[in-house]
């Protein structure tokens, strides 16, 4: 591991953070339509049967309509569950009642959801604290999505509001490059 790495990497959230508390909700409420618009007009969504969508937190795109409209859609539905340090797990659920908070006060499937294999899954939703226009992703330092992610040969989309994208982020080894880049602006394909 990079010491330097993970200063530089520390250090950018902790910048990114400060800008997305300065965000207006006005802002944020309509970049998140905008992104959910963009990202479920994707032809990757359109052709998918099972999507993989996280629950956004406070700080991040507000993905509940999203979900919703996934539900709505007929597609199955995956969300993500923290299950130990660094590991993660995707989930079915057939409702928003489906979720409780868990781990990190984050909403995660119950108990009785059943897991999705990681090879089934379609398309995923990837969040972030932030990203670049060339597909690099600053995740929030536990390493779940690129652990996750790498035991699949999924479409990775993430979703970041233009104003908290960067130009240049820095990269591990491990560190899993997105295909597409969904902001409020439109998509970027890798």
């Amino acid at each position: 591991m990079n010491v330097d790495m993970t200063k530089e990497k520390k250090e950018l959230r902790k910048q990114i953070k400060k800008k997305i508390s300065e965000l207006s909700m006005g802002y944020c409420k309509s970049a998140d339509e905008k992104i959910r618009k963009h990202a479920l007009s994707l032809p990757e969504y359109e052709n998918a049967e099972v999507v993989f969508c996280y629950v956004g937190t406070k700080d991040e795109i507000n993905t509940t309509p999203m979900l919703q409209e996934i539900l709505e859609s007929g597609k199955q539905l995956g969300v993500p569950k923290c299950i130990s340090k660094g590991i993660m797990k995707v989930y079915a659920i057939t409702s928003l009642d489906d979720l409780e908070e868990g781990a990190y006060g984050i909403m995660e499937p119950k108990d009785y959801c059943e897991e999705i294999p990681p090879q089934n899954i379609d398309l995923a939703f990837v969040p972030c604290v932030t990203c670049n226009k060339k597909g690099d992703r600053l995740g929030y330092g536990g390493g779940f999505y690129d652990r996750y992610l790498s035991r699949t040969d999924v479409r990775r989309v993430i979703l970041c509001r233009e104003k908290i994208m960067v130009s240049e982020i820095p990269v591990e080894e491990h560190d899993l490059r997105m295909e597409v880049v969904v902001s409020e602006e439109g998509m970027i394909f890798i």
